[in-house]
């Protein structure tokens, strides 16, 4: 009898966990793989360009803008390293390539400008980076 409890808890724990495991495999489809990576890359960029554009930039604060310029370089560079990503529309992997470039031309120059720039210099080169980043995350693929 204790042997026959036993098979039957297994059993009714294995039926009740099957939601949760096939939520779990698609939870981990999503959130890893180059795609998920993807995207994780790009978030965390625009958490290091949001209050610069939202909060820095409109009150003139160079300094703030300057002081996480390596930190924007170099999640800029993390995105540039992962190249078109998997998912990408077909139609839009060429466009996604030339955003790319765009985008490390004014990663470039704004990293240039953080250092040696001036004011106007600054904004222009950072007001291209935030503009090609945007391309960018428009055509990142969606789950």
């Amino acid at each position: 009898m204790k042997r026959l409890s036993l098979v039957i808890i297994i059993a009714l724990a294995t039926i009740c966990s099957m939601p949760a495991l096939s939520n779990a495999t698609a939870a981990s489809q999503h959130g890893h793989g180059k795609h998920g990576m993807s995207v994780k890359a790009y978030e965390e960029f625009h958490d290091v360009l949001r209050p610069l554009q939202h909060e820095a930039l409109p009150a003139k604060d160079f300094r703030a803008i300057r002081s996480q310029s390596a930190l924007l370089i170099k999640r800029g560079k993390t995105l540039l390293k992962l190249g078109v990503p998997t998912g990408t529309k077909a139609e839009q992997k060429d466009d996604f390539a030339k955003g790319l470039v765009k985008f490390k031309e004014a990663l470039a120059k704004f990293k240039t400008d953080a250092k040696k720039g001036n004011d106007e210099q600054l904004t222009a080169s950072y007001s291209a980076v935030h503009d090609t980043f945007e391309t960018l995350a428009d055509m990142l693929p969606r789950s």
